[in-house]
């Protein structure tokens, strides 16, 4: 492996969170080791074009800098207008991973780190890319990112697991169309206000709080611009409880925080726009309530068969304490601004002692890996 871990950085992406992940990327560029690490930028455009960045000796400056175009990458006229890991997707070779790197010394990539939020990137998909092409890669894999990213196959897997949520309703665009009386009567079931959310996108994207009939209406209609399936979930009066895990099969559980929102319930303008509001590290809470938090978000994160991270939300009812397990983001905000890492910074983890973490928990993960026969060999 040589003396420096060569680390594939991929970010942007095909997904309503793509602004977000730049920022993340950013963060992260900034903070690792260039003594201990070499860094490789793959930049994924709105539009889903691939495009590699030269090898960095030290970290960029602006969010402007990881935008590569075609005219800027090195080599463009046969290796960069390749688009880099595109043709992995026709090919699935190992040796195209570094096609797209100026480097002359033909080393391959160590580890790949997925800074990709959303739909393209945190759902799955690239994850099996990476899987089929033999790499190691940080954070959740396949059957994690995938349920991870879909609300409805995460509830049911926290319902098997006996974690306690809040009332739901979910459904499809054809179910929509086919006959909404039948979806409205079953969602006002659960009574006003509710939520409405795509089943499959994160960063609060697509969010809606219905009062009635008329906003419910509205608020499925904007959903469904994002995914083909919806969810709809009870109102609780409650505060918003997180807590951050890492680890392969032992996990560990950060302090718990608090988000106390500036808008009526945390969508994308409270996390990312507005800048009002707070995050209270730790949580101000008993002791018995954050050691529940923690057990519970080390449960979730176990039946999602989770690995490397994931941040864990919770409900805390106003009315009488109890416990609801909201979701689990299998790829957090990761700036050192997100509650993540500052969970673990409070819990005494750096911001750059978890990038060491997070890669060799990727290549520990992936040595276990080769330990198993897939039936391939001689």
């Amino acid at each position: 492996m040589g003396n420096k871990i060569r680390v594939g950085l991929v970010y942007g992406g095909r997904s309503g969170e793509h602004q977000v992940s730049l920022q993340t990327a950013l963060a992260v560029l900034k903070a690792f080791d260039y003594d201990k690490y070499e860094l490789i930028p793959f930049y994924i455009t709105p539009k889903g074009q691939w495009r590699s960045g030269p090898l960095l000796s030290a970290p960029p400056n602006a969010v402007a800098e990881l935008q590569f175009s075609t005219e800027t990458e090195p080599g463009n006229e046969e290796a960069g207008g390749k688009l880099a890991l595109l043709p992995v997707l026709q090919g699935m070779s190992e040796k195209v991973l570094t096609e797209g790197a100026p480097a002359s010394d033909g080393k391959a990539i160590d580890v790949m780190l997925p800074l990709l939020h959303g739909t393209f990137g945190e759902d799955g998909t690239i994850q099996g890319m990476f899987e089929m092409a033999g790499l190691p890669y940080v954070g959740a894999g396949v059957l994690a990112s995938s349920v991870g990213m879909d609300k409805v196959a995460m509830k049911t897997m926290f319902a098997q697991a006996g974690l306690p949520q809040v009332g739901y309703r979910h459904f499809i665009r054809y179910q929509w169309k086919k006959d909404r009386e039948t979806v409205l009567a079953n969602i006002e079931e659960l009574g006003y206000p509710s939520f409405v959310k795509p089943a499959n996108l994160g960063s609060s994207v697509g969010v809606s709080k219905a009062r009635n009939r008329e906003e419910l209406v509205a608020a499925i209609e904007e959903a469904l611009r994002f995914d083909r399936k919806v969810i709809v979930e009870e109102f609780v009066d409650a505060r918003e409880i997180e807590v951050s895990v890492l680890g392969n099969d032992d996990p560990r559980a950060s302090v718990p925080g608090e988000i106390v929102s500036s808008n009526e319930f945390y969508d994308y303008k409270a996390k990312y726009i507005d800048g009002k509001s707070m995050m209270v590290i730790p949580a101000e809470i008993p002791q018995e309530t954050a050691d529940a938090v923690r057990s519970m978000a080390v449960r979730a994160f176990r039946s999602i068969d989770g690995s490397g991270l994931c941040r864990a939300d919770f409900f805390l009812r106003r009315s009488d304490g109890e416990l609801f397990i909201n979701e689990v983001n299998t790829m957090p905000g990761f700036t050192p601004y997100s509650m993540y890492p500052l969970m673990w910074k409070e819990s005494g983890v750096s911001y750059r002692e978890l990038l060491d973490t997070l890669i060799q928990l990727a290549l520990e993960r992936f040595e276990e890996r080769q330990s198993i026969d897939y039936g391939g060999g001689e």
